[in-house]
């Protein structure tokens, strides 16, 4: 089971991924743990995890008391896929999840049940079926068992998440508490940059491309200022890893987005929120009918 630490390293060795290729940082050049620090807004002691991270994937060669140096071009760089490692608990989620919407797994079920047919461990059960609970996904039965709930009717619930984040997420740029990180900011557009500028980007895993896109509408739900925003949308965004994936093999969709992504954020570096808004909002339309088109009419 992969740790938290693991898991931390390999965000950090991403972003300093998304720095080197924002700065174009020739082969050779010193990483310094310091910089590379100041930049991403952490101490040096995740920097080093990271750069010890890309080591092992010979991105970085480490010298003794020298440092570390880059060893792969921007090109090479663009082309690597950084995978998260998943606990036990996120792949039993997203297994039961996936599984019911394939019509695997009854409405009704129970702790039993699940236990035996996924061989699993009843820490782990417990914990995972919490967290669906939590997430709006199942509910307890009157006396034993537990039940899936409507939320998991794909196509109706993606038109009720786009239009819920229609409501909350324009409105949350516009927020008097609104502030977001400049280095933050900066780190996410190099990356939609990136994936916008791709030489083949039929090659880039749908997993990089919806973190991407969650991590964009993630960061300004929590620049908002507002507890309640910020859940919401990584809520709506736990949701859509399970049931709007297969949407990111549309990649002349995902070069359009990105370049939406990218003017909502040049708009909130030049303090204009109320175009930011306003983009988002046409933004999330976008996607908002695309699902409506999809959903049977009464």
């Amino acid at each position: 089971m992969p740790t938290a630490s693991s898991a931390s390293s390999r965000r950090i060795a991403r972003q300093i991924i998304e720095l080197i290729c924002e700065a174009k940082f020739e082969i050779g050049h010193h990483l310094r743990e310091q910089h590379l620090a100041d930049a991403l807004g952490v101490s040096r002691t995740p920097v080093r995890a990271g750069l010890k991270e890309l080591t092992q994937m010979e991105v970085v060669q480490a010298r003794p008391h020298q440092g570390f140096y880059l060893l792969k071009s921007v090109e090479q760089l663009q082309a690597l896929n950084i995978e998260q490692p998943k606990s036990v608990d996120q792949t039993l989620y997203e297994q039961l999840v996936r599984d019911r919407i394939q019509g695997v797994l009854d409405a009704q079920f129970t702790q039993t049940q699940i236990a035996q047919r996924y061989n699993a461990d009843r820490g782990v059960l417990t914990r995972t079926l919490l967290k669906l609970a939590d997430d709006g996904l199942i509910a307890r039965r009157t006396g034993q068992g537990w039940r899936f709930l409507q939320t998991l009717n794909t196509d109706i619930a993606l038109q009720n998440g786009y239009g819920f984040r229609l409501m909350i997420e324009p409105s949350a740029l516009l927020s008097t508490q609104f502030h977001i990180d400049r280095h933050q900011l900066k780190r996410c557009r190099a990356q939609h940059l990136r994936l916008i500028t791709h030489p083949d980007i039929t090659q880039v895993a749908p997993k990089e491309l919806f973190e991407t896109d969650a991590e964009f509408h993630e960061m300004l739900a929590e620049a908002s200022g507002n507890l309640f925003i910020h859940q919401a949308i990584v809520q709506q965004n736990r949701l859509r890893r399970l049931m709007e994936f297969a949407s990111y093999n549309n990649k002349r969709r995902v070069r359009e987005w990105c370049e939406e992504h990218v003017a909502i954020l040049d708009a909130i570096r030049d303090n204009d929120k109320e175009q930011a808004a306003l983009l988002m909002k046409n933004h999330l339309q976008i996607a908002y009918d695309q699902v409506a088109n999809k959903v049977p009419k009464a």
